[in-house]
């Protein structure tokens, strides 16, 4: 049986920043499940006995690297979606996450042909299908003053 396919599945999806106005994205390459070539916040499915914060940690660690330094839950997204003509069904656990800089690198280069920061307001133009409704979500549920980086898209 398949996640999001046979059974709806859960995805924790992480919008990580430097607290200096910049956001980490990942160049989806050819090994990843669709939209190849568009720049894409990091997920990580959430496998069962594994913690919601467990998976966090880990698929940051996996996909940027780095380290959490705090994170915020904002909230969750479901998703009904075609993939390759099936229906799909992924129930999404949205957080935003400051992480340490210095150690950002592509974890996992045999997914994602890049990683890097962008300026918050900078976002590159072929950006996953996902992303304009992830940001119109932060803007509704990040309740910090700190550093709520809203990027505008679309």
């Amino acid at each position: 049986m398949k996640k999001g396919f046979d059974f709806t599945g859960v995805t924790i999806v992480f919008y990580c920043h430097d607290g200096e106005g910049n956001v980490v994205l990942g160049k989806r390459g050819s090994n990843c499940r669709d939209e190849h070539g568009t720049w894409d916040l990091g997920a990580g499915s959430l496998d069962f006995g594994d913690g919601i914060e467990q998976t966090l940690r880990k698929e940051i660690k996996e996909e940027y690297c780095t380290d959490v330094v705090e994170y915020q839950f904002l909230g969750y997204r479901e998703h009904h979606r075609k993939h390759q003509g099936e229906k799909t069904h992924w129930i999404s656990l949205n957080f935003k996450v400051l992480v340490d800089k210095e150690k950002v690198a592509n974890g996992e280069p045999h997914k994602f042909d890049d990683v890097r920061f962008f300026a918050q307001n900078q976002f590159p133009e072929k950006v996953h299908s996902q992303i304009p409704d992830f940001i119109e979500r932060l803007k509704t549920n990040c309740k910090c003053n700190q550093t709520p980086y809203l990027p505008q898209l679309i």
